[in-house]
């Protein structure tokens, strides 16, 4: 069976380093704050200007005024500090965040990103998302492998309004960790229980299978 969410934000969460300044984006990746180790020394960012988000709250944690970019409550860690968006989108624009974790809607081969907008479909706004996929030094996308349709995500050209033009470094998905490269994807780690074969079947690029595959079943 495919991931979880809490099982794909847990995947996700390997990502960050000690250290790291890292922003969370909307849905699934907002989990991955419930999967930081304890020890670790990370700072989250919001683009609403909150530096050091803690876990969800429990029930009698909440805080309506405390809110990330999603409009969801959170928690602040301590020593966090509270600032206006315009200095949270310097930091941002500035190069300053490590690592952001997004979720897509298609990811192509070269590492374009769409994830803001499904045409014909209300939105509230683009967010920081085309900020973020540039100034970044690393961005890590989290997402299904397939739609509710069926229809493969992870594609040789985006079709939907993009976010950024080769801006992707991986794609961790509910069936796999890819990595986009000069030469196109790079399958490095299967979900457990999938395959090689199941994984390229449901990819429109063609794959590369790295040296070493960690999990899954060749």
């Amino acid at each position: 069976m495919p991931r979880t969410r809490d099982e794909l934000a847990r995947r996700a969460a390997e990502e960050i380093r000690d250290g790291n300044y890292v922003n969370l984006g909307i849905g699934i990746p907002t989990l991955v704050a419930n999967f930081i180790p304890p020890g670790q020394r990370v700072v989250l960012q919001s683009e609403n200007g909150l530096l050091g988000i803690g876990p969800y709250p429990a029930d009698d944690q909440v805080d309506p005024d405390l809110i990330n970019a999603g409009k969801e409550t959170i928690t602040m860690a301590p020593g966090a500090a509270i600032f206006s968006s315009a200095e949270s989108f310097a930091m941002i624009r500035g190069g300053h965040v490590d690592l952001a974790i997004l979720g897509g809607m298609e990811v192509s081969e070269e590492g374009d990103l769409a994830n803001w907008v499904i045409p014909g479909k209300m939105v509230k706004g683009m967010g920081g998302a085309m900020d973020l996929v540039h100034g970044a030094r690393r961005v890590v996308v989290i997402m299904e492998h397939v739609s509710k349709q069926g229809q493969p995500k992870i594609v040789k050209r985006c079709s939907l309004p993009l976010t950024g033009r080769r801006v992707v470094h991986r794609i961790i998905t509910d069936r796999a960790v890819l990595d986009v490269t000069p030469a196109g994807l790079t399958l490095v780690e299967l979900a457990p229980g999938h395959t090689v074969a199941d994984v390229q079947a449901s990819t429109e690029p063609r794959l590369t299978v790295a040296p070493h595959l960690a999990g899954g079943h060749a």
